[in-house]
């Protein structure tokens, strides 16, 4: 009822389709993404566009969902979260979120916990909680793993929006084109981030959550196994095989 799933050639595009809510986080919208989420998983698409219709691309959590709520009801909202942001950096596929206009709280949470993302020059990006009640404490994890620290905390304790070169300057998005330009862009780094080997791609995705919070110690153990062990399957062995006889190579 509040997105879209459709698919066209390699790609997936989930779509939040709820503008009346400026695309609000309600329960039923998580479950709703993690469900489309899951299932772009598990199908043949090699990549993934998150976008959204109307003028905000999210305004995060509803509060609607939430007022008069008690703890136990709080802390499932919240790992419903959780489980929808986990599963988009689960699935073999790269993510690319598609960013149109604002994306705040829980809506930039999710920009930030996408693989990659392309904003129009046109968007923002803002933790609101640091000027309001209740402070942007889950949004802070996939912020705080995107952007240092300084620019983390200014986000998170000013609440102020920042424009889309900022966010690019500070690392929350990859890049910044002209809206008329953003499908245009968008398409074409998701199509160079889904070239080559699937099954290598989804190794390499899952290595990288597993190993990036890691001491660099266990990050190379930890790297080393996945490298050693991916080097056994038939694509890698075409890759090498490929690159030494000069020639394109025909994975599976």
């Amino acid at each position: 009822e509040l997105i879209k799933l459709e698919y066209e050639g390699d790609f997936a595009t989930i779509t939040m389709n709820n503008p009346k809510r400026r695309n609000a986080l309600s329960l039923k919208h998580m479950l709703e993404l993690t469900d489309a989420f899951r299932k772009v998983g598990e199908s043949k698409a090699r990549g993934v566009f998150l976008a959204a219709n109307g003028p905000v691309f999210s305004a995060g959590h509803d509060f609607a969902d939430m007022v008069g709520q008690d703890l136990v009801a709080m802390r499932k909202i919240l790992q419903v979260c959780t489980t929808l942001m986990n599963t988009i950096q689960i699935i073999p596929q790269p993510v690319l979120a598609r960013v149109h206009g604002l994306a705040t709280a829980a809506g930039c949470q999710l920009v930030a916990t996408c693989d990659l993302a392309v904003a129009s020059s046109e968007a923002g990006f803002a933790t609101p909680g640091g000027k309001g009640g209740w402070f942007c404490t889950t949004p802070m994890v996939a912020i705080s793993r995107n952007i240092g620290r300084k620019r983390a905390l200014e986000m998170l304790l000013t609440g102020d929006v920042i424009d889309a070169q900022t966010a690019a300057d500070w690392g929350l998005v990859n890049r910044v084109v002209p809206p008329e330009r953003l499908l245009e862009e968008s398409q074409r780094l998701l199509e160079a981030a889904t070239r080559g080997s699937f099954i290598s791609k989804g190794i390499g995705k899952q290595a990288y959550y597993a190993q990036v919070d890691l001491p660099q110690e266990k990050a190379y153990a930890y790297a080393i196994e996945v490298m050693a062990a991916a080097s056994q399957i038939p694509d890698a062995q075409e890759g090498m095989q490929a690159f030494l006889e000069k020639r394109k190579p025909q994975f599976k």
